[in-house]
């Protein structure tokens, strides 16, 4: 909480308001955010630029829009291959069409399918060859170009070979593009979304001038401009209000459904609804500099960072090239010395068939590409991947107090009146002398009348008393409000019915003012850091989950520890200088603890970045978020409890998948060699193009089941 020392107020100088050495003032979301572009594409599909290069290696120059109609275009050239296969056609029960040219028709069609939809797969590969990085690609491309070779001496005669796979070729390479686009618009949605929600800035804006307002661009708006927002309005930039006030939807950027009223002096972002009320806006950041653009560029940080889980899969690809090349030699020399050619053939192009790794290479990328998205859309901006994967592993919870737990500004506690005096009537006088000021202290007793309705009176003759407090005159009466310092210079005394409540206000550290008129004192008011109502909720969800809750601050014992006890917090760190904050967490490493540090400000920043998980909370400096793995787009401490939510459903769904693309090539590579052929068990090319593209499937639907998780702070439980 803000020194009131600092003001010429000097009201007091009580425990709770020495400066919090261990936190930066509030800041607000919008440099907390520092945010994103709204220069925005609509690619084909997906919601993402066509010309986008991901990451994930290899999909690297591809788009979402360009597998989407390939895989179109493949899957209409194939229903024509398929029906005039006569082996499909055997397996059905029906002759295919016999006129001149039919037997050409598989020929061509599935030689323009190899060209045409697999030409992502063979280029790939090949790039995958010349790096010496062997992987799903170059599986994809060896499986579908012996395919195609076999094929084609089938149709040319060549050896009396019957390896007729046309129809196969076409499937797998279908079945392989729908997979793709699957995972393509997975990566891609977290993108999509922000672009969607910088697609809702408007156009226009109405800027204040000396002879009224005008309609101009957004992009012409300045840092500086002052700009009238209706009921119902979209801000177009971010800024400070400066009149008026009104609830504005923020759910964009937060996540939480729940409006927030706005008033002079409070920050705004761009994109946020003005829900029932006109403010007049001053503009205090544009086009790049706002807070949508920030959340933007963190978005795409996190889509471009690594993780070990996704290391793991590369590596198991990797693996997997040289597992299926060397099963595929073994089967084809196996079947060849049994002396039979044309079953080596079938069943080698059958194993480099089913040890494709697509559906391992999906298992995980996919995962992590959704909890993204998910975690994006609630407010939860993942920088480093790995802190989500950590995320599960935490024991331990520290939150930094102030602008944390707390709200970082002061706010009316209670009220204590001499005799004759009725409460109202002290905090109407006291909201009166304060009206003038704009110092927190004063700004938290006028607000705390206005809550409970008062009449506040009117003041004049406004004085500041440095280091003691203010005064000014109410219907000719002199009323000062002011601290410790003040009771001295006026030489008096609180009676002890006040002193009573003073005496307690002051052990929990609240910061106490009086109310003097001449030497008699009316009353006094306490005044505490507020706490977040969400902050209770928070601390309850993650004990009730066997975490641990720790609370830092560089505040005095006594206010830490009234803080702590009101919200139940297991274990506090207090008076901590700013430079020991990093110190305290290596201290609960040090016991064995794996810790996540939540803090807000600058000199939040070694401890954030000392944690297995720094989350810089949403009101934080842009310093503490470039140290955090994690950024709370709001200021809502439960929002941490939707990390480890999403942490511990990622993981589930990553074992689960790994579990299952493994398992299935385990027992499809040895049906496909023929291991069990002498038991009339034998898996065709065509079985397994569709049970390995089905598998894909079912991973790409399974990762999809973490859109089930509920991640809105106010669901929390």
């Amino acid at each position: 909480m803000e020194d009131p020392t600092h003001h010429s107020h000097n009201h007091h100088a009580s425990p709770a308001h020495e400066a919090d050495p261990g936190s930066a003032p509030m800041a607000s979301p919008t440099t907390a955010v520092a945010a994103a572009p709204p220069h925005h594409k609509h690619a084909g599909d997906g919601g993402q630029d066509d010309n986008m290069v991901h990451g994930h290696g290899q999909h690297a120059g591809h788009s979402t829009a360009m597998f989407k109609d390939r895989f179109w275009l493949t899957l209409v050239l194939s229903v024509p291959v398929v029906y005039f296969s006569p082996m499909f056609g055997h397996l059905l029960g029906y002759m295919p069409p016999d006129f001149p040219g039919a037997a050409w028709i598989p020929p061509l069609l599935g030689t323009v399918i190899f060209l045409y939809g697999g030409q992502p797969f063979l280029k790939g590969g090949l790039s995958e060859l010349k790096n010496r990085q062997p992987g799903m690609m170059l599986l994809i491309s060896m499986a579908i170009t012996v395919a195609f070779v076999a094929s084609w001496i089938t149709s040319l005669g060549i050896g009396g070979f019957e390896l007729d796979f046309w129809w196969e070729l076409s499937l797998l390479v279908a079945i392989m593009l729908l997979g793709h686009w699957i995972e393509m618009r997975a990566l891609g949605s977290a993108q999509g979304a922000l672009d969607a929600l910088a697609a809702l800035l408007p156009d226009e804006a109405e800027r204040i001038t000396d002879t009224g307002t005008e309609t101009v661009s957004v992009a012409d708006l300045r840092a500086g401009d002052t700009v009238l927002v209706r009921s119902g309005a979209r801000m177009p930039a971010d800024g400070t209000v400066i009149e008026g006030q009104a609830e504005f939807d923020e759910s964009m950027i937060t996540g939480e459904s729940k409006t927030v009223l706005r008033s002079v002096s409070d920050p705004v972002v761009a994109g946020t609804v003005a829900t029932d009320n006109t403010v007049r806006v001053r503009v205090t950041a544009v086009g790049d500099d706002t807070a949508l653009a920030g959340i933007q560029r963190l978005v795409a940080e996190a889509q471009a960072s690594s993780s070990r889980a996704q290391a793991l899969a590369d590596r198991a690809a990797a693996f997997l090239f040289y597992f299926a090349t060397g099963a595929g030699v073994i089967t084809f020399i196996a079947w060849t010395l049994l002396g039979n050619l044309p079953e080596a053939v079938t069943r080698t192009v059958t194993v480099l068939v089913i040890a494709c790794p697509h559906a391992l290479g999906l298992a995980i990328p996919l995962v992590i590409a959704i909890s993204t998205e998910q975690a994006a859309r609630a407010g939860v901006l993942i920088k480093n991947r790995m802190a989500l994967e950590r995320m599960r592993t935490i024991d331990v919870v520290l939150f930094d107090k102030t602008g944390t737990l707390t709200k970082g500004e002061p706010e009316l506690k209670d009220v204590a009146a001499a005799d004759g005096v009725s409460k109202d009537e002290l905090l109407a006088l006291a909201a009166a002398i304060e009206s003038d000021s704009e110092h927190p202290v004063a700004r938290a007793i006028v607000r705390a009348a206005s809550h409970r309705g008062l009449g506040i009176p009117r003041a004049t003759g406004f004085t500041s008393m440095t280091g003691r407090g203010v005064r000014a005159t109410i219907d000719g009466r002199t009323i000062k409000v002011g601290g410790p310092a003040l009771l001295k210079e006026l030489g008096v005394a609180e009676p002890e019915s006040l002193a009573a409540s003073t005496r307690a206000w002051m052990v929990r550290g609240a910061a106490v003012l009086h109310i003097v008129e001449g030497n008699r004192i009316l009353g006094a008011v306490s005044l505490e850091d507020a706490i977040r109502d969400e902050s209770r909720q928070a601390v309850t969800a993650l004990q009730n989950r066997g975490i641990k809750v720790a609370m830092i601050t560089g505040d005095a014992e006594q206010v830490a520890q009234a803080v702590a006890k009101e919200l139940n917090i297991d274990e506090v760190f207090a008076e901590v200088l700013p430079a020991d904050k990093d110190k305290k967490v290596a201290e609960l490493q040090g016991r064995g603890f794996k810790v996540a540090m939540v803090g807000d400000g600058v000199n939040d920043s070694p401890a954030l970045a000392r944690a297995e998980v720094g989350i810089a909370i949403g009101a934080g400096t842009d310093v503490a978020m470039e140290s955090a793995g994690v950024v709370l787009a709001g200021n809502d401490p439960r929002a941490v409890l939707s990390m480890v939510e999403l942490s511990r459903a990622s993981y589930r769904k990553m074992w689960q998948n790994l579990v299952w693309a493994t398992g299935y090539n385990i027992i499809s590579v040895p049906l496909a060699a023929g291991v069990l052929a002498f038991a009339g068990v034998v898996l065709s090319p065509a079985a397994g193009a569709v049970l390995m593209s089905a598998s894909t499937i079912v991973v790409a639907l399974n990762a999809q089941l973490l859109r089930r998780v509920k991640l809105n702070p106010s669901e929390v439980r």
